[in-house]
């Protein structure tokens, strides 16, 4: 049995290590270990995300990067539960499609995106921890039929850039889903190596899989200050206090929809009693956590970050 230790959580660290492009082989290890192919990063860009830019809820990008092939990866981590969440990743790669082109310009220059999305929360219903979405066109009448790219018909259509696609997946966004609270496997693949550092920060000291060796290196509890010791061991509190507090709401609000729904008497009113009780529960739950996290004496940014607050209402409190 190989001795396992303890490092500095992934969702702190993409907000404050792994940005820099000095560490970028722990990031190129994640996106080669999902792609399954050797991924080399050349630039992490700018993004209104990597500027912490919380008022902008549209945009939630942790980590925007450039790949030597010229394709996107957008890296987000979520902790708590969005209701619109699929509506969001779509915003996100549509609007980085948007700011790859402009007017005039061909569209040959659009790169694919890769979206990859770690949460922290329960999400669907699924048994897997792990999930891959892609865009295919299947025949409507002929169910085995799907639509690709002919090379030798539509050579004149295909640039000399872009004469790799053969399918609408070669340039079509794809999606990544980790859903670490449903990892509970013993580690033996790469992937689920990955899945027990994102879940547990905790990696294999004879580990070979990509990324993870330079994760050791980089992203060692002992190895920072005391000062970032103490910053991050306090956003861990908040996250699990954020976290307790979500689990508490939601079971009371499941409660309170249940009691109203049998009052009623009504299918109607069980849904609507269940609704009205989880939305009430989880807003009044967001600002209890952020009261006392301001009177802890955390900042308007880490309230924000925890809780989805913008710093107007933050300041209200």
């Amino acid at each position: 049995m190989t001795e396992k230790s303890k490092y500095v959580r992934f969702d702190w660290a993409i907000k404050r290590i792994l940005r820099d492009k000095a560490n970028k082989e722990v990031l190129e290890g994640l996106i080669t270990v999902l792609l399954n192919e050797p991924i080399t990063i050349t630039d992490i860009l700018e993004s209104e995300g990597n500027q912490d830019a919380r008022e902008d809820k549209t945009n939630r990008v942790d980590v925007k990067a450039k790949t030597s092939k010229g394709e996107y990866i957008i890296v987000e981590v979520q902790l708590t539960k969005e209701r619109d969440f699929f509506q969001r990743i779509l915003f996100g790669t549509a609007k980085n499609i948007t700011d790859q082109i402009s007017s005039g310009q061909d569209y040959s220059v659009i790169k694919k995106i890769y979206s990859i999305n770690i949460l922290y929360f329960d999400f669907g219903c699924g048994d897997d921890y792990a999930y891959h979405g892609v865009t295919e066109f299947m025949g409507m009448t002929k169910t085995d039929s799907v639509l690709r790219y002919n090379n030798e018909k539509e050579e004149r259509y295909i640039s000399e850039d872009t004469r790799r696609i053969t399918l609408p997946g070669d340039v079509f966004p794809e999606y990544f889903l980790l859903l670490c609270n449903h990892f509970n496997e013993v580690a033996r693949t790469p992937i689920e190596e990955w899945m027990e550092y994102l879940k547990d920060a905790v990696i294999s000291d004879t580990t070979t899989t990509p990324g993870l060796q330079a994760a050791r290196e980089k992203l060692a509890y002992m190895s920072m200050t005391e000062k970032d010791r103490r910053a991050y061991e306090d956003y861990m509190v908040s996250v699990h206090a954020a976290r307790d507090a979500w689990e508490t709401l939601k079971a009371e609000g499941r409660a309170e929809g249940r009691a109203e729904g049998r009052a009623e008497g009504r299918a109607e009113g069980r849904a609507e009693g269940r609704a009205e009780g989880r939305a009430e529960g989880r807003a009044e739950g967001i600002l209890a956590v952020a009261r006392k996290m301001k009177q802890k004496g955390k900042s308007a940014e880490e309230i924000a970050e925890l809780t989805d607050l913008t710093k107007e209402e933050i300041e209200q409190l």
